[in-house]
């Protein structure tokens, strides 16, 4: 296997023709699916570059960002939910585990439930994020992410899975 390129991020790699990446800066991504006391989830949105669009997702974020890869990955499910959307879960529930693009990187993902949430801050991110917060009553979630896409964004899969999540529970 050859190391076609080497980033601050990502590393391509040839092995025997096929191109693949793998993170630099983690373990692992994790994925928050926020339930509200009220029957509401959270979706967070921002612009994606890759895709040039703004983006509908639930929050998420990578485990052991940086340097500190021994990051528990629930510790971090719980950082990313406070940093991206304000909120704070008693109640963090394993829900998955799968890679995000088997053909494209070995990046894997991590689905959690958040439950029992207490609003603790704004929420919008880190450093240079610009992350809108929206909070969706579970039954009105189809018409609003239809919306969405009317309006030109993109909706992360990820939310259709996570959804799948929160009927189980109701």
């Amino acid at each position: 296997m050859d190391t076609c390129y080497k980033g601050r991020f990502l590393t391509l790699y040839d092995d025997n023709g096929w191109e693949w990446v793998k993170r630099n800066n983690c373990r692992t991504v994790v994925v928050i699916v926020p339930l509200l006391d009220d029957d509401k989830t959270i979706f967070v949105e921002q612009f994606r570059k890759p895709v040039q669009a703004s983006m509908i997702e639930f929050p998420a974020g990578l485990v052991g960002d940086g340097d500190n890869f021994t990051e528990p990955t629930e510790e971090a499910a719980r950082r990313e939910l406070i940093e991206e959307t304000g909120y704070d879960s008693a109640s963090m529930s394993y829900l998955c585990k799968g890679p995000a693009s088997a053909g494209l990187s070995n990046e894997e993902l991590e689905m959690y439930l958040a439950a029992d949430l207490t609003k603790v801050g704004e929420g919008g991110g880190i450093d240079d994020e610009d992350i809108k917060v929206h909070v969706v009553e579970l039954n009105k979630v189809d018409e609003w992410l239809q919306a969405q896409e009317e309006q030109g964004k993109l909706i992360d899969l990820k939310v259709w899975s996570g959804l799948r999540f929160l009927e189980k529970v109701k």
